[in-house]
């Protein structure tokens, strides 16, 4: 390696970098690349007596430390050399840009601080690091997250059963911790809150009995199992903000306002836009919201098939669409909107818990589109054909597993406590003039918003971005398998949930320093596969690099493209990626 200086004639000032020269391996012509750009040398001389000499020097150490780190190695091997029984030299680097987030998050600091007075001795920090690795990894059970420590480059001096009882000691920092990553994002990354984006979930649990928190509910998946629900609340980039954990029982509607509101307290947020889909869509969540002191706004979905008369003789007639450019559309274009501020009333619980109408002045923006219809129709055709099954054959079924069917069945009754279809007189038949009356709205669609001034296409671009808080259900669900099955104490349940939530962060902002270019699932999969084997005496093999973990290293600036390291490298590697 050498000192170019390049001087650039229009301004006559002369820039420093040092270079390394290779041979291409295609021309065989001699190249060079920068390996660090340093800066003005009119610049430099303020701090330096004499910066080109200065400088040569850095390059010669630079040159020397390069060459040392590339000489050849030799490595000898017998030929028929037996692993010694239950050898795993297998360990994983890819952790690394894990460790390299939560460290910018200041997060080891965080629990550090917290334990500084306590009693225990264990150490929360590794703890919670090994968890949250696991999580994003290979996610399973706290025992085998526990059995497969030793796949790390990580010294985690604690037992299985320390981490039980941390679990304990993390659940009631749950809300800390969340309110600390809160203000480490806002500094760090920034943090977009003029949009709140916001929805429920729910976990189910294999058990029969039912205890404060897990409780029967309406499940997503249609479940008759106990389940725990999670209220997320995103901003605008799609980084999660906060969650709150309620029992299966409670309506997800009543959930909303008081956990925005404890956000906006404690997160000491200015007025927002609430956004969410139809099934938080109330007169007390679209009334409180815009009447606290903030006047916050909202912009939620609207059922058209579940609206009255008015609104959907509204919806259907074809005066005021417009397709995208704004011209007149027919019936027959792929997409056409249009919208209307509508005085409506809604139905509001006053503080003595009696209900009373108030009216709002609210815009209802409506639209088509064709795909959307197709999707409807192909969806029903589905449902009407386990329809027509379970008429031939009622006894195959119960009311669980007639799920979206049975609504489009005429005479259908159940046993309440059996869930079995009861024999009547009266035949099972297809109810077709609900059918036909469904069929009349496929494709349509509406969002209802406080934001009287902004554009259709903006307010539907808003409502949109909800897919990346259903996105992250999905992630958790799937990539993160956050259901807890394992667990039954609701601290250990809560602990459970803010790894995962530390998790979904991580990776939502691994992310975004990633262009958005892949999936949480690419990424930790490869990760995933950034391992190694030990070789030799302190060697290590790595066998795997692709596009993604190329995109990563750029990213955080890890070098994961070499194909030997010795572990003094490896080491060196994970103690500056857990520098602030």
């Amino acid at each position: 390696m050498y000192l170019k200086t390049t001087h650039n004639k229009k301004t006559g000032r002369s820039y420093l970098s040092i270079v390394r020269g290779y041979r291409d391996a295609q021309t065989s012509k001699p190249k060079s690349i920068t390996v660090k750009s340093i800066g003005y040398l009119d610049e430099l001389e303020k701090e330096y007596n004499d910066p080109i000499e200065y400088f040569k020097e850095v390059a010669k150490n630079m040159t020397k430390d390069y060459n040392s780190e590339n000489e050849a190695i030799t490595i000898n091997f017998l030929r028929n050399e037996i692993l010694e029984e239950n050898t795993n030299n297998r360990k994983n680097l890819g952790y690394a840009a894990i460790l390299k987030i939560y460290h910018e998050l200041e997060l080891d600091k965080f629990f550090i601080n917290k334990q500084r007075h306590k009693e225990f001795e264990y150490d929360t920090n590794a703890m919670m690091i090994l968890l949250v690795i696991s999580r994003l990894l290979n996610p399973c059970s706290k025992k085998k997250t526990y059995n497969e420590k030793d796949k790390y480059f990580e010294r985690f001096d604690f037992t299985i059963k320390d981490i039980y009882r941390g679990l304990t000691y993390i659940s009631k920092i749950s809300n800390e911790t969340q309110k600390y990553m809160h203000e480490k994002i806002t500094i760090k990354y920034g943090r977009d809150t003029s949009l709140i984006y916001y929805d429920i979930t729910n976990y189910y649990f294999e058990i029969d009995k039912q205890d404060n928190l897990r409780r029967k509910g309406v499940s997503k998946e249609h479940r008759p199992d106990p389940i725990v629900q999670m209220g997320l609340a995103i901003d605008r980039n799609g980084i999660p903000i906060s969650y709150k954990i309620f029992s299966g029982n409670k309506s997800e509607k009543l959930m909303l306002r008081p956990m925005i509101s404890e956000i906006k307290k404690e997160y000491k947020l200015g007025r927002i836009i609430i956004v969410a889909d139809k099934g938080l869509n109330s007169g007390d969540n679209i009334y409180y919201t815009t009447t606290d002191k903030d006047k916050d706004g909202y912009v939620f979905s609207q059922t058209v098939r579940g609206s009255n008369k008015e609104f959907k003789d509204y919806v259907l007639e074809e005066k005021g669409y417009r397709n995208k450019e704004g011209k007149a559309a027919s019936g027959e274009d792929e997409f056409k909107i249009k919208s209307r501020i509508y005085p409506r009333e809604i139905e509001v619980t006053t503080v003595t818990g009696k209900k009373a109408k108030r009216k709002i002045d609210e815009k209802q923006v409506v639209f088509y589109n064709k795909k959307y219809d197709k999707k409807a129709k192909a969806e029903r055709n589905e449902v009407i054909e386990k329809a027509i099954a379970l008429i031939s054959n009622p006894s195959n079924y119960k009311r669980a597993t007639t799920y979206g069917a049975s609504k489009y069945i005429l005479n259908l009754e159940f046993d309440k406590k059996t869930g079995e279809i009861i024999t009547t007189d009266k035949a099972l038949k297809l109810d077709l003039e609900k059918l036909k009356e469904e069929e009349k709205y496929d494709g349509y669609y509406c969002i209802v918003t406080s934001e009287l001034k902004e554009t259709d296409e903006k307010i539907t671009e808003i409502y949109r971005g909800l897919w990346k808080i259903e996105e992250s259900f999905r992630v958790t669900k799937s990539d993160l398998e956050s259901r807890p099955v394992y667990l039954s104490k609701e601290d250990h349940i809560n602990a459970h949930f803010l790894t995962c939530f530390i998790s979904l962060v991580i990776s939502r902002i691994l992310q975004m320093k990633t262009g958005y270019e892949y999936s949480v699932s690419e990424l930790m999969n490869s990760l995933n596969k950034i391992s190694c084997t030990n070789e030799q005496e302190n060697i290590y093999l790595f066998d795997f690099r692709n596009e993604v973990t190329d995109a990563i290293g750029k990213a955080l600036g890890i070098d994961f493209t070499k194909k030997r390291m010795q572990l003094s490298q490896i080491k060196k590697i994970l103690s500056q990626v857990k520098k602030r």
